[in-house]
């Protein structure tokens, strides 16, 4: 049995430690430059726009969380959810963790009137693929995602930037 429940300032070493866990199954080891500071802040700052859902089992031992934010859709005028990552500790998985985690964002959507819950998933996760799939999720075929970061993003940014300025 899964208890879902939002995410308390207590929770943030556990959420940094499965977000160094996810990096690592996704074969991205050292790419998590966040902070304890740095997500206490963005989960309970003074104005937070990021979100945090636990999935603890019967006995309260947090097995999973999910981080989301709102996101909008021009065309159906409405909100969404964006899942940024999900995650069930391996030695918890197939005990239905995720699962009630997606169902509670998908009842938050329906609740609020959003228009969507949608997320990103590596094309090599088969099973994350078949886990989604299964509860009626499908890829958005023709699209791709793109990303701006690192040197590109400073680049391109500081040009922009003086432009616009200028």
């Amino acid at each position: 049995m899964s208890v879902i429940r939002p995410a308390t300032q207590e929770d943030v070493p556990a959420i940094l430690q499965m977000i160094h866990e996810l990096a690592i199954y996704e074969k991205e080891p050292d790419a998590v430059r966040n902070t304890p500071e740095m997500l206490a802040e963005v989960l309970f700052g003074e104005n937070p726009r990021v979100f945090a859902t636990m999935a603890e089992d019967s006995a309260g031992e947090v097995r999973g969380f999910a981080l989301w934010f709102l996101n909008y859709s021009t065309w159906e005028g409405v909100h969404g959810i964006y899942l940024e990552d999900l995650y069930v500790s391996p030695h918890a998985r197939g005990e239905g963790h995720g699962k009630a985690l997606l169902q509670h964002l998908a009842a938050i959507a329906v609740e609020q009137g959003y228009a969507r819950v949608e997320w990103s998933v590596l094309d090599w996760n088969e099973p994350s693929i078949n886990f989604y799939r299964s509860l009626g999720a499908r890829p958005l075929d023709g699209w791709s995602t793109f990303r701006l970061t690192g040197d590109a993003l400073e680049s391109f940014g500081t040009r922009t930037a003086a432009s616009i300025r200028g």
